[in-house]
């Protein structure tokens, strides 16, 4: 795992009401609300697609972002975005580059350098019974699955919430922890392309997935010798 020192907050915001969340930019179709004084995020149709909500700041490289994490209800998938920008260097949502609807494809196949960190997934091949529950590192553009670590976030039934989630990004080196226990490390050595810099982040969630999100920080690092 990365050693780093905290040396500056860049952001941070509770996601505790609407104003805390008035720039942020969705993409998909979802409803926004706070029903317990937090970021409840969910489909507006349970069998509709996935949606992005996107942080509207940019960010640079060697940053850990930390947020608390509440599995509600349902079968479904979290992920975290970071180092998001256009293939060409653009702002991530800079309105020259094609629409995105939150579907998949657009985020892997379309015009989108990303990372992204799929840290709750339930359902699909981990629906059955003692199927092991994994957390996943990609990177996009090309939807390469470049780590895997374990899961240690019980199912909804089983949960106690909340989680404090960590990525830390700092050049080729990516890692995520959750309430401090290190669960992915990975190195990127450019074979599935340039290391990724800076650029926005954002939360994904599939249908039919509750997920509730707050305390949101983000903080420039310097990477302990």
């Amino acid at each position: 795992m990365v050693a780093y020192e905290t040396r500056d907050r860049l952001y941070e915001n509770p996601l505790g009401g609407p104003a805390d969340v008035a720039d942020f930019v969705l993409e998909g179709a979802a409803a926004v609300t706070f029903p317990h004084g937090r970021l409840r995020l969910e489909s507006e149709r349970r069998d509709g697609p996935q949606f992005v909500y996107w942080c509207p700041k940019t960010f640079p490289d060697g940053i850990a972002v930390s947020w608390d994490f509440w599995p509600v209800a349902g079968p479904g998938l979290s992920t975290f975005f970071l180092a998001a920008e256009g293939r060409g260097g653009e702002d991530l949502l800079d309105p020259d580059l094609p629409d995105r609807t939150g579907a998949y494809e657009e985020y892997t196949a379309g015009d989108v350098d990303a990372l992204h960190a799929s840290y709750y997934r339930r359902g699909g091949s981990a629906r059955a019974d003692g199927a092991l529950r994994t957390v996943t590192l990609r990177k996009s553009r090309g939807d390469h699955l470049v780590a895997r670590g374990a899961d240690p976030i019980p199912d909804v039934g089983a949960a106690d919430p909340p989680y404090r989630i960590t990525v830390v990004k700092d050049g080729p080196d990516v890692t995520l922890s959750v309430e401090d226990l290190p669960v992915l490390s990975w190195t990127d050595d450019e074979r599935t392309g340039p290391v990724r810099g800076g650029g926005k982040i954002g939360f994904r969630q599939t249908a039919p997935l509750i997920g509730e999100y707050a305390n949101l920080t983000v903080d420039r690092i310097e990477t302990a010798e």
